[in-house]
């Protein structure tokens, strides 16, 4: 997932003010052209270009509202959010001066499940989603009586792991974008851990900071590489370009096949198991393991420059939302999954204990690179979709939370919703989701209680084993997304953890942190990341309410429940890769996740 912000300039390559030159003209895709959207985007274009050199003095204030302001000269800066989190591309504009939300605009994207454990995304959705948010967002802005030519620049976060092959020549995607939570790489990840000594998937963590799993970018190309011949065809011919999000956003965005600039940051880089993290370029080593042609990976950046564009991973654009500059700070986003960073400084510091070792960001291209230990969890929201649209037993995310409220307990009923394998600290893709502990007395109430539990007790593992990798406990939790609206959630995560929980006004942090790294970069200047210009956000407080060896009792079930869900699957013989074309049938309009759950008593 990734951060990037536009500007009408590129950065020269020698001497500190030499490149601040018009870029050249950058042709939109073709389905873009034409519209109402491309006639505000080149004046969007025209516009920037004549203002850049503008200087505009800005502060933070992270306590976020909307209103409706006069015609204003304040900096205003673009933050988009291409989240599998809720399945949709969101728009946001801040005011550079006061953080204020302006005006967003959100547009639903479709996913597509062609087999059980796959999920897929249609690219050309994809940006078509951009191009509808935009000019939707420019008819908002002139609606609230706000001047487009004040945008400096534009963010976008977006998933990380995902990963797009498309054609250089054409523009066009040579295969739908596999989502990080498809599972279809199995087999292929079980090959390559054979390859390695003792067959251990930790092999290739002292380079990448991660273990070989279906998670990340390079299984995922390895798959495409073997199983879609189009795919194949096209890297033989040096017609492919390979890329997270954030790049396929960014080439389409800057011109595509007539000049579109193939480029990402380091914090996507990251999550590819191609970068290493130590010297923050594409090792050539990993790329011969894995069998890609190093021809087809972008230039990567830092997180915050100008040079045409820049990006941020979405968990470190929510990072630098919640404003976890110092060494020790955390924060845990709840989505689709659970992302839970906290920062270690200027050194990589490799896990011990099931996490990742990943870089946060880079604020700026002579900056320090800044990384952070995570802990990734696969199913968190994804767990109500599933009652909802599965089960059929709740109608929405608010009757998820009356029903759990309604009882206070699980009565001993315990969630584990490995639909997708289990991530940190386990890594275990063989394992599936288990209901467990049932009596004749479990009903849907105590099925939702446990439920928003299993997301609490999930947290909890990866917490304890960041305390352990750190060996300095966390004092307080920040916390983002959307699931953090869940009150009932918020507390139980409080009470588990037994340290307070800490909620901004904002949840959604990631589109904020986007807009922070896109206005702090060199050239842009509109907001400022330095800690004494960083103002205190307004917050919700969540203290526990049980006392320890509660909380430990329940703690110490849920983990004998965990090893219960293990060793259910497995490896599946290598699929032929028919039924991922781009456009493609088998399309719902919802997450509906494809997996034998199993429903055992203990």
């Amino acid at each position: 997932m990734s951060l990037t912000a536009i500007s009408c300039v590129e950065a020269g390559r020698h001497g500190k003010h030499a490149g601040l030159r018009p870029s050249r003209t950058r042709v939109p895709h073709p389905c873009f052209r034409g519209s109402v959207a491309f006639r505000r985007w080149l004046k969007l274009k025209s516009v920037i270009s004549a203002t850049r050199s503008d200087s505009v003095t800005s502060g933070l204030s992270a306590g976020i509202h909307q209103k409706k302001l006069e015609k204003q000269k304040a900096a205003t800066l673009i933050a988009s959010d291409c989240s599998l989190t809720s399945g949709c591309f969101l728009l946001q504009v801040f005011n550079s001066k006061t953080a204020e939300l302006l005006s967003h605009h959100q547009v639903e994207i479709r996913q597509s499940f062609p087999k059980e454990g796959w999920v897929e995304e249609d690219p050309r959705e994809i940006l078509q989603s951009v191009y509808e948010c935009m000019e939707r967002t420019c008819e908002k802005l002139t609606q609230l009586n706000i001047d487009i030519s004040n945008i400096k620049a534009i963010g976008v976060t977006n998933q990380r792991e995902t990963t797009l092959v498309w054609d250089r020549r054409t523009g066009e995607p040579l295969y739908n974008a596999i989502v990080w939570l498809d599972l279809r790489t199995q087999s292929t990840v079980e090959r390559l851990i054979s390859k390695t000594p003792g067959r251990n998937k930790n092999h290739l963590k002292h380079k990448t900071g991660l273990p070989i799993s279906t998670y990340f970018s390079a299984v995922k190309l390895r798959w495409l590489l073997d199983n879609v011949p189009e795919v194949r065809e096209a890297v033989e011919s040096n017609r492919a370009l390979f890329g997270t999000v954030d790049s396929w956003l960014i080439w389409c965005l800057t011109g595509g096949a007539c000049g579109g600039v193939h480029c990402t940051d380091v914090t996507n880089a990251s999550r590819t198991m191609l970068f290493n993290i130590h010297t923050l370029n594409w090792d050539p080593e990993l790329c011969r393991y894995f069998g890609v042609p190093m021809e087809i990976l972008p230039r990567v950046r830092s997180s915050s420059e100008i040079y045409g564009l820049m990006c941020l991973g979405d968990q470190s654009a929510a990072l630098v939302g919640q404003m976890c500059f110092q060494d020790g700070q955390a924060k845990n986003t709840y989505g689709t999954g659970c992302f839970l960073l906290r920062n270690t400084g200027s050194k990589p510091v490799m896990s011990d204990h099931g996490l990742l070792t990943t870089v946060a960001y880079k604020l700026g291209r002579d900056k320090p690179a800044c990384y952070a230990l995570e802990g990734s969890v696969a199913i968190a929201g994804a767990v109500v979709r599933w009652l909802q649209d599965n089960l059929g037993i709740i109608g929405s995310s608010e009757e998820l939370e009356q029903c759990a409220a309604s009882v206070g307990t699980s009565y001993g009923c315990y969630f584990v919703p490995a639909f997708s394998g289990l991530y940190a600290p386990y890594w275990e893709p063989s394992a599936r989701g288990i209901i467990c502990g049932l009596t004749q007395f479990t009903n849907k109430n105590h099925v939702a209680f446990a439920a928003l539990e299993a997301v609490c007790f999930q947290t909890r593992e990866i917490l304890d084993a960041m305390n352990q990798d750190s060996g300095i406990p966390l004092s307080q939790l920040q916390v983002d997304g959307g699931m953090t609206s869940n009150r009932l959630l918020m507390q139980l995560q409080a009470d588990i953890l037994c340290i307070p929980v800490v909620k901004p006004s904002m949840p959604e942090t990631t589109a904020l942190g986007a807009a922070m790294a896109a206005g702090a970069a060199e050239g842009v200047s509109v907001w400022s990341l330095r800690s004494e210009d960083l103002n205190e956000a307004t917050c919700d407080k969540f203290e526990p309410q049980i006392n320890p060896e509660e909380s430990e009792l329940r703690y110490a079930r849920w983990k004998k429940a965990v090893q219960k869900s293990m060793n259910w699957e497995t490896t599946e013989p290598l699929s032929n890769g028919n039924g991922g074309r781009p456009g493609d049938t088998h399309t719902h309009t919802h997450t509906h996740t494809h997996t034998h759950t199993h429903i055992c008593g203990s």
